[in-house]
């Protein structure tokens, strides 16, 4: 078994700084498309959180389920793994997008020494 070199808290910021920004503007375009129908085909308005909260699900589940990694963790030069180091199951992965939404996610970092996220779906985020 290879010695795992988790990130530290720095890297987890830099990494969500840049993941959120293409997440914001896939998000915005999304909505922005979605108006256009709205104002046009009269189709039920959904609110930008819809579109935002929606867009991080399926950003983090798909990147991370193809390639173990988002582009922040390609900038850092990190990925996800599980605890053996290997690349984490499809459904540890759905566990870490799904709790992502929730807006309490970061505040467990103080009382397990990482998010809730990692610590649900059993897994880390070490560099490459």
């Amino acid at each position: 078994m290879q010695k795992l070199k988790y990130v530290g808290t720095g890297t987890r910021v830099l990494n969500f700084i840049i993941d959120i920004i293409f997440i914001f503007i896939i998000a915005y375009f999304a909505f922005k498309i979605h108006k256009w129908y709205v104002i046009y085909y009269k189709v039920n308005y959904w609110q930008f959180s819809w579109f935002f909260f929606g867009t991080i699900f399926f950003y983090y589940t798909i990147l991370e389920s193809i390639f173990a990694r988002t582009p922040g963790k390609w900038l850092s030069q990190s990925k996800v793994v599980n605890h053996q180091g290997l690349k984490p199951s499809f459904i540890a992965i759905v566990i870490r997008s799904l709790v992502r939404v929730t807006i309490i996610d970061m505040f467990f970092i103080p009382f397990l020494d990482k998010t809730l996220h990692d610590y649900l779906s059993k897994t880390d985020v070490v560099e490459c």
